[in-house]
């Protein structure tokens, strides 16, 4: 059997992205071998990465643990990395690589190129965009533009990055996707009891209740909904975050000394995300940079209004005053109106929930899986004669 190659740095990367694809690879009579950091820097709990080895064996795919970081600066164990899979790609005999987030890709197209390898990469969102940090375009930038040159095909997920591409990179090939897709039946239709949620949080009946879906990392910038609450100090407002990370004691710290803590619940991983957009009256995402973002997307489908930051990849199907609001990411006093208006004018969140419900139907997964069924095929006419 024809096999494939899986790569990003993290497994989990794989597992909330890309599960769909290898369904499809399978489908098109092919086996995947994944490889990612199955041990570290994964923002899922080890139970859902256990259960994606199991997911994996179930449905004939392969995986195999590679010491890849996040960290550039890495060198050690993104060499070793790399070493690791040139030799999955000569001993499985690869017939071609799909690689995913940015060090990750760099070793895919640098092992691609090493073992004259067919490659894809899918860009889950350039470092460099409009209004990007200077550094980003000085790191990134230059990187992503010399691995171009050795990139079969190069998949976007926002059209800001569909159009920098078709312009400044040198892929053979460059395609637009919508995003891995969202699975808008689950959210939309998903029944919940509510007092059971207001019990499990200590929440009052009539709360208003924001919801964040993210790692808690400074890119997914959950702070900024932390200080406009407490510049609110609204006592009926509560902010639920789901997620886990790096900064979580950071907010701990920050939501006591703001005496915060009857108002903001840290959920950790949930696997229930459908059910809390559900119980939720809003949904804040107020990320530094997003490719495309599918928890805003999720949020959408099941009919909340959208406070969102105005950035790269959320401008694809945000829009001012239509969806919620768009912020700039930093603004604390902007998130704060908007929090408040959103929470005072119920007709105004009616209307936007009814709105995005409509704009996330374009995201459904289904459209999203035809559009990758036809790309895999005319890649591999192409490529893999």
């Amino acid at each position: 059997m024809k096999k494939v190659l899986m790569l990003a740095t993290t497994a989990a990367m794989i597992e909330q992205f890309n599960k769909s694809n290898i369904l499809l690879l399978k489908e098109m009579g092919y086996s995947v071998h994944v490889a990612g950091n199955f041990k570290e820097g994964n923002p899922i709990s080890a139970e859902k990465l256990e259960a994606f080895k199991q997911w994996l064996e179930a449905n004939g795919a392969n995986y195999t643990h590679i010491p890849s970081t996040r960290k550039p600066t890495d060198l050690r164990n993104n060499k070793k990395a790399l070493k690791m899979v040139i030799d999955i790609i000569r001993e499985q005999d690869i017939s071609f690589i799909h690689c995913h987030t940015p060090l990750g890709s760099i070793i895919g197209r640098r092992a691609a190129k090493k073992t004259k390898t067919p490659v894809i990469y899918t860009a889950h969102g350039f470092h460099f965009f409009k209004g990007a940090p200077l550094k980003n375009w000085l790191l990134y930038y230059p990187v992503e533009w010399l691995c171009s040159f050795c990139t079969n095909l190069l998949i976007t997920i926002n059209k800001e990055d569909y159009n920098r591409a078709k312009k400044h990179m040198h892929a053979k090939d460059v395609k637009y996707i919508p995003g891995v897709g969202v699975d808008v039946d689950r959210f939309a239709n998903c029944q919940i009891d509510r007092a059971s949620f207001n019990k499990e949080f200590h929440i009052p009946e009539n709360a208003h209740i924001l919801l964040s879906v993210g790692e808690l990392m400074e890119r997914k910038n959950q702070i900024v909904v932390i200080e406009a609450l407490h510049q609110l100090n609204n006592p009926n407002i509560y902010y639920l975050i789901v997620g886990q990370g790096h900064l979580q004691k950071m907010y701990e710290s920050k939501i006591k000394e703001y005496g915060l803590e009857k108002n903001i619940r840290l959920l950790g991983f949930r696997d229930d995300v459908d059910k809390l957009c559900k119980y939720a009256n809003c949904f804040v995402h107020p990320s530094i940079r997003e490719g495309l973002g599918i928890a805003p997307l999720e949020a959408m489908a099941s009919g909340l209004p959208l406070i969102s930051a105005n950035i790269n990849g959320m401008k694809d199907y945000t829009t001012q005053r239509k969806t919620g609001f768009c912020i700039h990411p930093t603004a604390v006093d902007e998130m704060a109106s908007a929090i408040d208006y959103i929470y005072t004018n119920k007709d105004f969140a009616a209307q936007c929930a009814k709105h995005n419900q409509i704009v996330a139907k374009k995201y459904d997964i289904t459209q999203s899986q035809a559009i990758m069924r036809d790309i895999y095929k005319e890649f591999i006419e192409k490529n893999c004669k």
